[in-house]
């Protein structure tokens, strides 16, 4: 199903930075029951569950792939995985320290990090936009944080490290879903995804009790509590499966510019979610930050329409969540 109408478009592209900005909080209240690798290991095997009715309805319109083209596919699948499992980890562990708020405007530094990191990969160019929006941010995640270098939040440094990670995957997924069924290619990694953050809870939380391998009752009990399926759903079905659709869907409508800018709003939506479910507020200095991680956010996707990318894969980190950055970061 594509959506024709822009309006219908923007609306529900508008509604997805909603879902991926108030997932900040959502996740973070879903920490208070699982350690961080049990918690990702549960979404991401809801995720790839919620993704499965997508996959089977367009399995016609893909094409038939050979052993190799299985074996390529995952191999990707496997190495995306794996960058998008440490960028998960890093940026839900991190909000542990850090507020919602913080959160959601360091993620959006995915955005300039993204032409960066392929200049440096890939040797792309990089137009003066570019180093202007990285500039913006840059100074923006110095008053964000504190205005000062000295004493950096453990929090943000971990936020901090999933926004790389996730420019990277963005990177990495528009090289391979050029040639990989997208779909098919985030049914994979949302698959390893899980597969990774499970076999890291066995092998490195010390404490089980909170983890999904706890034989207590109790804790299993409080996993079915109506708010913590609500927060599994939200993150899993709404955030990545819903968010994957709809972004796919629109970017056939809307030119890539137009869905930048809204993109934009996610890390707004993620401050307004904590300031009114968890009472967060930013004094000056943050709100001068905030606003410019958005200008460095705009310059770069804006500041040269006709070089504008977003690929359809980039959502599979999915707000994060977001993805997604774009997807992602989305939580």
């Amino acid at each position: 199903m594509n959506i024709q109408s822009r309006p219908v478009a923007t609306l529900l592209l508008v509604l997805v930075c909603a879902i991926w900005g108030i997932g900040f909080v959502v996740t973070e209240h879903a920490l208070g029951k699982l350690t961080t690798q049990s918690l990702n290991a549960l979404r991401f095997a809801l995720a790839a569950l919620s993704l499965v009715p997508l996959w089977l309805a367009t399995r016609k319109a893909r094409p038939r792939s050979s052993l190799e083209g299985y074996g390529a596919l995952w191999r990707a699948g496997l190495g995306l995985g794996l960058v998008l499992f440490v960028a998960f980890y890093a940026q839900t562990e991190g909000l542990r320290f850090t507020s919602v708020s913080n959160a959601g405007f360091i993620t959006g530094l995915c955005v300039p990090l993204v032409p960066l990191l392929a200049w440096l990969v890939f040797k792309a160019k990089m137009t003066r936009a570019i180093w202007m929006a990285v500039s913006l941010s840059t100074l923006g995640l110095y008053l964000l944080t504190g205005g000062t270098a000295s004493a950096p939040n453990k929090g943000d440094l971990l936020v901090l490290l999933g926004a790389a990670g996730f420019a990277t995957h963005i990177v990495l997924t528009g090289h391979y879903a050029r040639t990989l069924p997208a779909i098919t290619l985030s049914l994979v990694q949302m698959l390893a995804v899980s597969a990774y953050s499970l076999l890291a809870s066995y092998l490195l939380d010390v404490d089980q009790s909170k983890t999904l391998f706890s034989t207590q009752a109790e804790h299993w009990q409080s996993l079915l509590s109506l708010d913590i399926v609500l927060a599994f759903f939200w993150m899993a079905s709404l955030s990545t499966a819903f968010g994957f659709w709809v972004q796919t869907s629109c970017q056939r409508t809307l030119p890539a510019h137009q869905v930048a800018l809204v993109f934009a709003l996610e890390p707004i939506f993620a401050h307004l979610a904590g300031a009114l479910w968890l009472g967060e507020r930013l004094d000056g200095w943050g709100f001068a930050g905030a606003a410019a991680i958005i200008a460095g956010m705009l310059v770069a996707e804006l500041g040269d329409r006709r070089s504008a990318q977003l690929h359809p894969a980039d959502l599979v980190a999915a707000p994060a969540p977001p993805g997604n950055c774009d997807e992602a970061s989305k939580t």
